[in-house]
């Protein structure tokens, strides 16, 4: 399959309130993150799930969001001011093959790679340089498009994640999506 990346113009889209009645940001992230965390969320777009995570972890914690596009992080930031959220959402630029995260090794408490994967060109190495970021314990929801991603490849992508040393946790129900909860071994 051919790698492409989402059109920033459809981030709007993808950040309409409308969007929560098929997936309530706070449903499919209250499990997993708590007060004080530092939470990875490469691929953000326009920030559908980063406020919410920016309101989860609170004052003394931090997302870290990548985006390959400079457009997105824009509206991004836009978004988590309006918000007051900004102080604790560190956008960053990432690279065509690298999420630029090397000076946060060891540091990353979970990773949200939501409606990603199957943009990448390849899954091994994103899932290689965030275990790299990811404590020990650390976890990882993984979820892709029911729509757009085969349950097939959609278990190639989760085999790749266990070979970068996530382990399998829980398959969660999330609405029109392949999901899987890990933990860095």
């Amino acid at each position: 399959m051919p790698h492409r990346v989402c059109p920033w113009w459809l981030g709007y889209l993808l950040a309409s309130p409308l969007r929560r009645l098929m997936q309530d940001p706070v449903k499919v992230l209250a499990p997993y993150v708590r007060g004080g965390m530092t939470v990875l969320e490469p691929g953000p777009g326009m920030g559908f799930f980063t406020l919410e995570i920016a309101r989860l972890v609170g004052a003394s914690g931090r997302v870290v969001a990548v985006d390959i596009q400079p457009r997105m992080l824009s509206r991004l930031k836009r978004r988590a001011a309006r918000a007051g959220l900004l102080e604790r959402v560190d956008a960053r630029l990432a690279g065509s093959d690298t999420l630029r995260i090397a000076d946060l090794a060891g540091a990353i408490d979970f990773t949200l790679a939501f409606a990603l994967v199957h943009e990448l060109p390849a899954a091994e190495p994103f899932f290689a340089e965030v275990a790299k970021a990811s404590k020990v314990g650390a976890g990882l929801l993984f979820a892709e498009p029911a729509g757009h991603v085969k349950a097939a490849r959609f278990e190639a992508e989760l085999e790749a994640a266990t070979h970068a040393g996530f382990e399998l946790v829980e398959r969660p129900a999330i609405r029109r999506s392949h999901a899987a909860f890990l933990e860095r071994a």
